[in-house]
């Protein structure tokens, strides 16, 4: 395993050992705002099958995919509604997750077998990850804790042998902070799953169906 210090060096130096890592199929370690996260190829399924391994989660459990910028999306799903656009424009990058029909025909496995018809997507706001991002294309993510555990907030709490990741990237100790925000939408309407980082209300001012009084599903 190579350990990354990114609060010092060149980032594009960083960038390319972490893209190396990735793209020659193995998994990687790096922070993202409130956590430290595993990342993965999104198209490689040996890849994420280790992932969800290395976290212990339960068959059929579906990674969630981190992408470069809202321009992706439309690559990878095939039901953008308006209202999701939007949500996208004013809150991306940011805390907040959608969960969407992907494209029928694309080659992947999250950890579903493609059996939800649905998959969880977000553009995270991290300097290093989105460079990271524009090198390696739509990246599997869970978290480094394992299932059940709180947020890996430094690379003490990551317990991972040597062998199981290619590259540590160490941003020290992150910082506390809400959960995203996680949206499913789709033509035939549009739920707040979990209200976190991203208020209703902010929401609501974006998007008038889901106004503060309709009750979460």
């Amino acid at each position: 395993m190579e350990r990354i210090n990114l609060r010092e060096g060149d980032i594009r130096d960083h960038v390319a050992i972490a893209a190396k890592g990735i793209r020659d199929g193995y998994i990687i370690c790096a922070p993202l705002e409130h956590g430290y996260v595993l990342l993965a190829d999104a198209f490689s399924e040996f890849a994420v099958r280790s992932m969800h391994v290395l976290r212990g989660d339960a068959l059929g459990v579906a990674a969630q995919v981190l992408i470069h910028s809202g321009e992706t999306i439309t690559g990878l799903s095939r039901d953008i509604t308006d209202d999701a656009s939007a949500l996208m424009k004013k809150f991306w990058p940011g805390l907040i997750s959608f969960n969407l029909r992907p494209n029928v025909g694309l080659r992947w496995d999250l950890g579903d077998n493609q059996s939800l018809d649905r998959f969880s997507v977000r553009v995270p706001d991290s300097e290093f990850i989105s460079a990271l991002l524009k090198e390696t294309g739509p990246l599997a993510s869970a978290s480094a804790a394992r299932v059940g555990q709180k947020p890996a907030l430094s690379t003490d709490n990551i317990f991972l042998l040597e062998s199981d990741i290619a590259v540590m990237c160490d941003a020290g100790q992150l910082s506390e902070g809400p959960a995203t925000t996680i949206i499913e939408s789709d033509s035939n309407g549009m739920t707040i799953i979990r209200e976190g980082a991203i208020s209703r209300e902010q929401l609501a001012a974006v998007v008038p169906a889901l106004k503060p009084d309709q009750p979460i599903e």
